[in-house]
């Protein structure tokens, strides 16, 4: 599926060119989701032998998280070939039977670009670091020091220390925002531009419907190199980075956030215009203005067409007037954009654990999500209720937390493997040793038992994802405004003359909230949705839902 014709075929699954405003995208990492080999490291044809599962949920697409070739010091987000898989992952062969089945699923295929820097073993640095005269010297931020020896700067990375480390061949610094072994590219320069959007066009006549976008705000640094300000310690929060690290000590705003990311945003939104149906969810990490950027990362139809912000992937409980909050800057600062909510993902301690979620508040947080304006990520096990994995620091994988320890535990216990059957001790995930140890809480949430179970977390999230599915206000719609009265989230979402109320109960005890003016249906009992009482005024008992429709 790698001609032209064969991606027009693939494209016909797509009867809705807009299918992405308002879609749910099951994220996938692919170290974590199913072994097909036994090596204990999940692999394309594991994800491809699971997707009849997650297409029985009901979504829309799939996000898989970085498979291409890499020396893997960052799990794959050091990419050292854009075009090829890595081959603990399988093959080019075997994405596109991934694709493929996938699209005979009616899901639609999302990957993972990173394109903000690459692996120091991908050729182009390799050509790029000896000298400053070779035909790639200027694809990578380089700069000379300080006539102190110095960097030119004080910029931070986000993995700990300063953002720059010295090449002795060229006595220069490169830039490096993430770890030391992935450096920077510079996208002052077209030549950049136009290789990573060769590698665009790679992937997508491979067949492939749409991108995560990886650090999107991180794509150009300051031509001038200046020094990022202080941030004064009332506005720092650990929204992006853990609190121990210096980066929350920056308001990052030469080093990331630039304006001239727009530019390059409409070449590739122009690219994907090229293939109807095709779509880009963006990450804007940055703690400050997050909700800012994604506005004006979306605005229009000549940028990304979603992003998503870090509100709701925060440590502090998401409160209802917190969620009102959130929503009510999104129409502020957003109104013309596009917003992607996530509450869990590969980066970031699982909910479940982070709330201190009981099964009852996991389904009310489960129902919000899915009735809220946007679209929606889900990161695998989150629909099982999956909670954080206690992982030994013997067993760690992740340079993060390695470096923050034991302050900060890293990304290693939201990316332990999915775990499908409680009758072995590795979930039914591999035959071999797991990369990461599975947890044995989990084989209590595996999927095989809550199948059977028709009260189980799973079989929620399939009801509250087909209920958006069959209600377009609650997909697409636009909404009137969330607010909070109390503990209790509400709003009203309309699509052409369908309009639905919603409220959340966000705690343990109980509720009464007036319906707006006009003749209401109940709909959702099957998640729980109560009807209003003989008062007429609607009765939310501890973390219940409400859901109506307008007659």
């Amino acid at each position: 599926m790698n001609k032209k014709a064969d991606f027009d075929m693939a494209r016909t699954l797509v009867a809705d060119q807009d299918w992405w405003r308002g879609a749910v995208i099951y994220q996938i990492y692919p170290r974590s989701f199913q072994d097909s080999n036994g090596d204990g490291i999940g692999d394309l044809n594991g994800i491809t032998s699971r997707l009849p599962y997650v297409a029985s949920l009901g979504v829309d697409a799939i996000w898989i998280s970085p498979f291409f070739t890499s020396p893997m010091k960052d799990f794959g987000y050091d990419v050292s070939d854009y075009r090829g898989v890595d081959p603990m992952f399988g093959t080019l062969a075997d994405f596109d039977a991934l694709v493929e089945t996938a699209h005979a699923l009616g899901l639609r295929v999302m990957i993972d670009l990173v394109l903000s820097h690459t692996s120091d073993e991908h050729p182009w640095f390799q050509e790029s670091a000896p000298s400053r005269d070779n035909d790639k010297a200027d694809w990578y931020v380089w700069s000379d020091p300080k006539p102190d020896g110095t960097p030119p700067n004080n910029w931070l990375s986000i993995f700990g220390g300063p953002a720059w480390t010295w090449e002795p061949r060229r006595e220069q610094y490169y830039l490096h925002n993430f770890l030391t072994t992935q450096p920077d590219l510079n996208f002052h320069n077209t030549d950049v531009q136009d290789a990573l959007l060769d590698v665009t066009r790679f992937w997508l006549d491979r067949g492939v419907d749409g991108f995560r976008l990886d650090t999107i705000n991180f794509y150009y640094a300051d031509k001038e190199l200046r020094d990022n300000p202080a941030l004064p310690p009332e506005r720092r929060n650990a929204n992006i980075a853990p609190s121990v690290n210096p980066y929350n000590h920056q308001e990052h705003i030469y080093s990331k956030n630039r304006p001239e990311n727009l530019e390059f945003l409409a070449r590739f939104r122009s690219l994907l215009d090229e293939y109807p149906g095709t779509a880009a969810v963006g990450e804007v990490g940055d703690a400050q203005r997050g909700l800012e950027i994604m506005g004006e990362y979306t605005a229009g139809d000549e940028r990304a067409h979603m992003c998503y912000a870090f509100e709701f992937l925060a440590k502090d409980q998401l409160t209802a007037t917190r969620a009102a909050e959130v929503l009510g800057k999104v129409d502020q600062v957003a109104s013309d954009g596009w917003a992607c909510w996530a509450f869990s993902n590969h980066d970031v301690m699982r909910h479940a654990s982070r709330w201190d979620l009981s099964d009852a508040a996991m389904r009310a947080y489960a129902t919000l999500i899915l009735c809220l304006r946007g679209s929606v990520c889900l990161y695998q096990g989150e629909e099982l209720g999956l909670h954080e994995a206690d992982v030994a620091f013997e067993d760690l994988q992740d340079p993060y937390g390695i470096q923050f320890w034991p302050e900060f535990k890293g990304r290693d216990g939201c990316r332990t493997p999915m775990v499908w059957e409680p009758s072995n001790s590795h979930g039914g995930f591999t035959a071999g040793d797991p990369w990461l140890p599975v947890s044995r809480e989990h084989l209590h949430n595996a999927v095989a038992t809550q199948e059977d179970d028709p009260s189980a977390l799973l079989h929620h999230y399939r009801k509250a994802i087909a209920l958006r599915q069959t209600h377009k206000a609650l997909s697409k719609g636009t909404h009137d405004g969330v607010k909070a009265t109390g503990d209790v989230v509400h709003f009203t979402r309309q699509h052409e003359d369908q309009v639905i109320f919603c409220a959340v109960n966000l705690s343990d005890e109980p509720a009464t909230l007036d319906l707006p003016a006009g003749a209401w249906v109940p709909i959702g009992s099957e998640l729980g949705s109560t009807a209003p009482g003989p008062d007429g005024r609607t009765h939310l008992g501890p973390w219940q839902v409400a859901i109506a429709l307008k007659t």
